[in-house]
This record gives structure tokens, C-alpha cells and sequence, in this order.
């Protein structure tokens, strides 16, 4: 099951990175509209967003389904981290906060 769970949270990974690039070309201006949605950011964070549903449903395979939401979870540390590092976004107290409770969370389920 360890390695459904890796493959499970790779896909969040894979996810949180593909909206850091929708968001970089979405600070970028465009000539039109076609090429705000048709350029190679754009369409390699589409293809990277539809690669996750493939490992996700591979990962539902050996994981239970309650498993999932508990597992995405882990996005919200990924598009923190990204936001401080590559948005230069403050890590505010109530940031750190959240984190901590989703954090409490998944351990309380874990556990249980």
C-alpha cells in the first residue's frame, strides 16, 4: 500500500507544481488571447494536470477511497512552500497555523 500512497502523494506534488506554472504565465502579459492559453507553460501544466488524474486513478487502486481527500491535503504544504519561495508570499502566523492543524488532522486519521 506504501507505494500507492507515494504514487498518491507524487500526483499532489505534480499538481501543486502544474498551478505554480498556470500562475507564472498568468502574471505574464499576452498579445491575445489565444496566446495566454496557447503557449507551452500553459498547455505543459494542462498535460501535467491530466498526468496526475492517470496516477491518482492508479493510486485508488491499492489505496481506500476515504485515504484520498486525507492525502491531498499535503497540497496546501506544497502550494505554501511554493508561494514563499518562488512568489516571495509572507509565511504569516495564521498560515503556519492552518498548517499545523491540517497536520493535527492527518496524524488524527492516520491513528484512528
Amino acid at each position: 500500500m506504501i507505494i500507492y500512497i507515494l504514487c498518491f502523494l507524487f500526483s499532489v506534488f505534480i499538481a501543486a507544481v502544474s498551478q505554480v506554472l498556470l500562475k507564472k504565465e498568468a502574471l505574464k502579459p499576452h498579445q491575445s488571447v489565444v496566446s495566454e492559453y496557447l503557449n507551452p507553460m500553459v498547455v505543459g501544466a494542462y498535460f501535467l494536470f491530466f498526468m496526475t488524474t492517470v496516477i491518482e486513478v492508479i493510486a485508488y487502486r491499492g489505496i481506500p477511497l476515504s485515504l484520498g481527500p486525507v492525502l491531498e491535503t499535503t497540497s496546501y504544504f506544497y502550494v505554501t512552500l511554493f508561494g514563499v519561495l518562488v512568489f516571495k508570499e509572507k509565511l504569516t502566523r495564521k498560515k503556519i497555523a492552518a498548517l499545523i492543524l491540517i497536520i493535527i488532522g492527518i496524524l488524527i486519521y492516520s491513528f484512528s
